[in-house]
């Protein structure tokens, strides 16, 4: 199933670099700085058809379709079909097709395609993580020498002032902070090695689905932001890193947090 998946994940890349955004129409969504695009639509629409034909019994869970309750118990699809969709519309060229296969409420395969670079990641549980073909894993390095990535929340606002807190926290901590814009991306160079620690505040399922599987196949860790395990059934925030800048975290956070509150 993986190579058929592969298939399809690249065909949903395809429809992506055919957009002339001059001529795309741009749409709000429920929150400032939550967008849709006609090709955000075309690319679930042709997922939901090719997963459903692939593995009948799957349900599938979108971000543009309606917000029913997610369910990952027997097979789920989980798919956010352009992951930074403000930087497709702006023509920023840093997005990715994001397919998860669930299986009661483990993920079992993910894929995330970013089809500027034609960089393919994807993971099997159990079979190792890799990049077009690739064997990948995190880095070793420690969180002072690493490069933090971040994502802003930018659907809830109310999450600004401690995103950036802690961001400029870790500026001082690390070599340097870094923030493109999908966080599946984002993940997955956790994955490869091109990053040392990322976090976001708030994130729906279909973010981080497929990536977190890639960055533990890499040998990397990822919780929420309490250290406990990912839930893919609700909103959460992230945290993943190499083992040892994620273990650094945990040693600073205490000391922004006191710094924010005044308390342990």
């Amino acid at each position: 199933m993986l190579e058929e998946l592969c298939v399809i994940v690249k065909k949903a890349g395809d429809i992506i670099l055919s957009a002339d955004m001059s001529k795309t129409r741009l749409e709000q969504k429920s929150s400032p700085g939550d967008f849709v695009t006609a090709f955000d639509i075309a690319v679930q629409e042709m997922l939901r058809e090719e997963l459903k034909r692939l593995l009948p019994e799957a349900r599938f869970i979108g971000e543009e379709s309606s917000r029913e309750e997610i369910d990952t118990k027997g097979y789920c699809f989980i798919v956010d079909p352009i992951d930074g969709t403000a930087n497709f519309a702006w023509d920023y060229r840093h997005s990715a097709v994001s397919i998860a296969l669930a299986y009661n409420e483990k993920i079992i395969m993910g894929l995330v395609y970013n089809p500027y670079l034609d960089e393919l990641f994807y993971a099997e549980a159990g079979k190792g993580a890799f990049l077009n073909g690739n064997r990948i894993w995190v880095s070793k390095r420690r969180l002072k020498d690493g490069l933090v990535c971040f994502g802003s929340s930018p659907y809830d606002k109310t999450k600004a002032e401690a995103t950036f807190s802690l961001a400029g926290f870790l500026y001082k901590k690390a070599l340097d902070v870094r923030r493109s814009g999908s966080a599946a991306l984002d993940l997955c160079y956790i994955a490869s090695g091109r990053c040392d620690l990322f976090y976001e505040m708030s994130l729906s399922p279909w973010d981080y689905a497929a990536a977190s599987l890639i960055v533990t196949e890499a040998d990397g860790v990822i919780t929420n932001m309490r250290g406990e395990r990912l839930q893919f059934r609700e909103k959460s925030s992230v945290l993943a890193g190499g083992r040892n800048a994620y273990h650094d975290f945990w040693r600073v956070y205490g000391e922004f947090r006191y710094r924010r509150t005044g308390d342990d």
